[in-house]
């Protein structure tokens, strides 16, 4: 009997101790931290479970930062807060115990909040209760803070911006006057690609593209120019690989177990063709144009994404009896552009930080050692898997307020050593991390 690997869910429970450590005073050094700015896109804004809600915005790291600044002389720190917790502008994903089509077991499963969602009239905009410190712009790309009126094709910017039919992202930066500031950006310039499996038509309207490094460069340098204008300071992040994120990851390419029976009848069914099984587990077939007869099994290192149907795989028998369509993972060609578009993007965060003097925060080292060996904070272990690691929330791509807690230590640490301040971090504990059903 075939048995095919579905996305699944082993839970465990994270247990933790406080070190009996004397902390040093917290001191500012030689930075003024009394009005912070955070710009930024979904990770900034406290995207957490795919959709922006209350609970996930209190978990955002620009929020943790602005609570541990208030110890070295950091002021009020205003975000656009949603009015609920079901998610907006979609339901958040949540754990659930759901029955397949096909399937007599039910199983558990990351799905979309079921019910009416909270946040009636969350799309007005509220910039009277601003200007907000905390200014990431869900699905925002660099480029966009040079388009004038962006906020009219954006809901999130729309509902926080000072002049949302006529300014620029970059300029609605200067409302708050900010001393100091945090800049992350260049992750959905190569994310909305990948998490659309690549294979994008060229489009003046197509929001998946990889952003061009040329114009990259050209914005992020018009964002740095305007974040440091009156003298602030500040730390920019680098890109982590976001190929790396379990939303890539918890699928593998090679995962459908077969038995000898099944594996007989496939490659009697696929006789003649490149296509090949054997007992025990094997990768999943494609649709490949330009493979012979226009399908392939896929090959080690490339994708799956972790939105695939599992009905279709279960029931429709997706790449394994049929090839699943190519739109649904990341082949070589389509990895090589994502990490060379990180690479080149990478390089001009590095450059601005020199050329402003400003301190880099490599977030992409810092998440690279959580992909390779997890994060420990208080004799727990966090790690990028799905669900089990508790970094990453359920729909793969966004932390979990103990990930964002871990990253803004990262950020804090190069903070400190930077501007000779010392900030406390953060305590991971007092943030949420995935809710079990």
């Amino acid at each position: 009997m075939k048995k095919l690997y579905i996305l699944g869910a082993m839970l465990c429970g994270l247990s933790a101790c406080k070190p009996n450590i004397e902390p040093k005073a917290p001191e500012r050094g030689d930075a003024d931290f009394s009005r912070y700015l955070a710009v930024g896109s979904s990770h900034t804004a406290g995207i957490m479970d795919r959709a922006l809600y209350r609970e996930g915005q209190g978990n955002s790291y620009p929020y943790m930062l602005a609570q541990q600044f208030r110890t070295v002389g950091g002021g009020d720190f205003k975000q656009p807060w949603v009015s609920g917790n079901h998610g907006w502008p979609v339901g958040k994903f949540m754990l659930d115990h759901v029955q397949g089509r096909c399937d007599t077991l039910p199983y558990l499963a990351v799905v979309p909040f079921r019910g009416a969602l909270d946040t009636t009239g969350t799309y007005l905009n509220i910039y009277s209760t601003g200007p907000f410190g905390n200014m990431g712009i869900p699905e925002t790309k660099v480029t966009d803070y040079l388009t004038t009126g962006f906020a009219l094709s954006n809901k999130f910017a729309n509902r926080m911006f000072d002049k949302p039919t006529t300014a620029r992202p970059v300029d609605e930066l200067l409302n708050t006057e900010h001393t100091f500031f945090t800049v992350w950006l260049g992750v959905e310039d190569v994310l909305n690609y990948a998490a659309a499996g690549g294979e994008t038509a060229p489009s003046a309207t197509n929001r998946n593209l990889i952003t061009a490094p040329g114009a990259f460069h050209t914005a992020y340098d018009s964002v740095m120019s305007t974040v440091t204008r009156n003298g602030a300071k500040g730390t920019i992040l680098t890109i982590p690989d976001v190929l790396q994120m379990p939303y890539f990851r918890a699928i593998p390419a090679k995962g459908m177990e077969l038995d000898m029976r099944d594996a007989n009848r496939l490659n009697l069914k696929y006789n003649s063709t490149q296509v090949h099984f054997d007992v025990g587990m094997n990768y999943f077939v494609i649709e490949d144009a330009t493979a012979p007869n226009g399908y392939r099994q896929l090959r080690e290192g490339e994708l799956v994404r972790m939105d695939v149907p599992q009905d279709s795989i279960r029931c429709a028998g997706w790449g394994w009896e049929v090839p699943m369509p190519g739109t649904w993972v990341l082949t070589a060609d389509e990895i090589q552009l994502i990490r060379g578009a990180v690479n080149s993007y990478n390089n001009t965060v590095l450059l601005m930080g020199k050329n402003y003097n400003i301190p880099v925060s490599d977030v992409r080292y810092y998440l690279q050692t959580v992909f390779e060996n997890g994060a420990q904070y208080n004799g727990a272990n966090y790690t990028a898997e799905l669900i089990k690691g508790g970094f990453f929330s359920l729909d793969g791509r966004h932390f979990t307020g103990r990930g964002n807690a871990l990253v803004a230590n990262s950020i804090i640490h190069t903070i400190n050593e930077h501007y000779g301040s010392s900030i406390p971090l953060v305590d991971v504990n007092n943030f949420s991390g995935v809710k079990l059903p």
